[in-house]
């Protein structure tokens, strides 16, 4: 009967950071990144658009949930010509594959780091991964308290079938990719649902008074 009666002291006792939030993505500072390599040289790119559904608590990342959407035609290595090849089906085939997606399964904590394991959607084909974050947390010019989470994770563009038909990427082009990820934001409060405005029906044939 004591532990039923506190139980909502102890509820209402929980820190508010512990709460469930929204991690609204501070798009000046976020990069999703890679960095693709030749026999001659490196090749660094981005891609410039992209939506980022990432629910959690800064204290709790265990709770934590992301959906991250990427628009293929939005990648940018500095080159035209080079980007458009990318777009093509000699690679991500933007027209067929408009989207890479990656969505988390569970989250959690090791050491200094936020280990994200989920699905990632590329090309039509979906691969399990786990993209280990390093975090840090502070204040940005403005004087608003920010967070951060970088990782780099190597891929093997061949597992996702990215250019294994380029007569050019067979000659020159390496099969390790370098993702390199960084998420930069704020945690907000999550914006209430408007709720249903009752209404009350009047029955057929009532009269009128």
């Amino acid at each position: 009967m004591v532990l039923r009666s506190l139980m909502p002291v102890l509820l209402l006792a929980l820190p508010l950071a512990a709460q469930t939030r929204v991690f609204r993505v501070d798009d000046n500072h976020t990069v999703l990144g890679f960095k693709a390599s030749t026999l001659l040289f490196d090749v660094p790119g981005r891609f410039m658009r992209y939506k980022a559904d990432i629910q959690g608590a800064p204290d709790a990342p265990e709770s934590a949930k992301v959906q991250i959407d990427i628009d293929t035609k939005s990648i940018n290595t500095a080159n035209q010509a080079r980007d458009e090849h990318l777009r093509s089906a000699d690679f991500f085939d933007i027209a067929k594959y408009p989207k890479i997606t990656f969505t988390s399964q569970n989250v959690r904590k090791e050491g200094d780091r936020v280990v994200v394991r989920g699905t990632l959607t590329m090309h039509g084909v979906s691969r399990e991964l786990e993209l280990p974050f390093v975090t840090a947390e502070g204040l940005n010019g403005a004087g608003t308290r920010t967070w951060s989470y970088r990782a780099t994770l190597p891929l093997d563009r061949l597992d996702f079938g990215l250019g294994a038909d380029s007569v050019a990427a067979k000659l020159s082009l390496k099969r390790p990719v370098e993702l390199d990820l960084l998420l930069v934001g704020f945690f907000v409060e999550p914006t209430p649902s408007a709720k249903p405005v009752a209404t009350t029906k009047k029955s057929p044939g009532t009269a009128k008074k």
